[in-house]
């Protein structure tokens, strides 16, 4: 996701092409749409499509910070462009537009593919808006790695997750925690998680997950400019946080 405004056109549909061979079917394959013009948008959906994606999670459009009369007609002309299952990213804080519960009850009501939204502004009481709005017909996934049990208990029901690459089975198992166990279990790895989680929440979260993964084995620092890879005092601090973590493991739940 981070990333994905440093790739071209065509290094995104080879990558949506490359997974979906990748995985044979034992997942659906979701791509991202972004862009700064609707109609690159609009191509880039339909190009995902015949590159085999399950799915679409739509992004507001890049640089320009849309009105409200704007944002609901680009998201409508990607979503009227396909026939996948899509979903709605809202994350005011990066993008600048911020898809309201009124607008997300517009877009549904005049576009079926809109199955769901990844709701990333960081405030809970979106997800109860949403759902008092929509009720069921939208299923609502938390955006922020450090709100997750907070997003879950307002009624979220899936996790697009930052960490989950550097620790797969703490995030299975904090989520899991979120939805079916007593609060003392999921808020005891959480305040565990918590320092690591809110690395997703910087404007350096590409690097500093990026690192995060390349320490425990799973990745590659390597990012492309104008990001560049971290280095002094910050690299000292990712380490630092990584180090403390592993130090002290949550009880009963594998982090290597």
């Amino acid at each position: 996701m981070g990333e994905g405004a440093a790739l071209s056109a065509a290094e995104r549909l080879m990558l949506v092409r490359e997974l979906v061979d990748a995985v044979g079917g034992r997942v659906p394959v979701v791509a991202a749409i972004g862009a700064s013009r609707t109609a690159d948008a609009v191509e880039l959906a339909r190009g995902a499509a015949q590159a085999g994606a399950a799915g679409l999670l739509v992004l507001p459009p890049y640089v320009y910070r849309t009105d409200p009369r704007e944002t609901v007609t680009h998201f409508g002309q990607v979503f009227g462009a396909t026939s996948l299952p899509s979903m709605a990213y809202n994350n005011p804080a990066a993008y600048g537009t911020d898809l309201l519960p009124e607008q997300i009850l517009q877009l549904a009501e005049e576009h079926s593919v809109l199955t769901g939204v990844k709701e990333s502004s960081g405030d809970v009481r979106r997800i109860s808006a949403i759902r008092r709005l929509l009720g069921d017909r939208l299923e609502v996934a938390v955006g922020l790695d450090d709100a997750i049990v907070e997003g879950v208990r307002a009624g979220a029901v899936a996790w697009v997750a930052g960490l989950a690459n550097a620790f797969p089975d703490a995030s299975a198992e904090l989520f899991d925690r979120a939805q079916r166990g007593p609060p003392e279990s999921a808020f005891e790895l959480y305040r565990w998680f918590l320092p690591l989680l809110r690395m997703d929440t910087t404007t350096k979260f590409v690097q500093q997950i990026k690192l995060v993964q390349a320490e425990m084995g799973r990745g590659s620092p390597r990012v492309r400019p104008p990001r560049l890879e971290l280095e002094g005092d910050e690299l000292a601090a990712v380490r630092a946080v990584l180090r403390e973590a592993l130090a002290h493991p949550p009880p009963g739940v594998p982090v290597r």
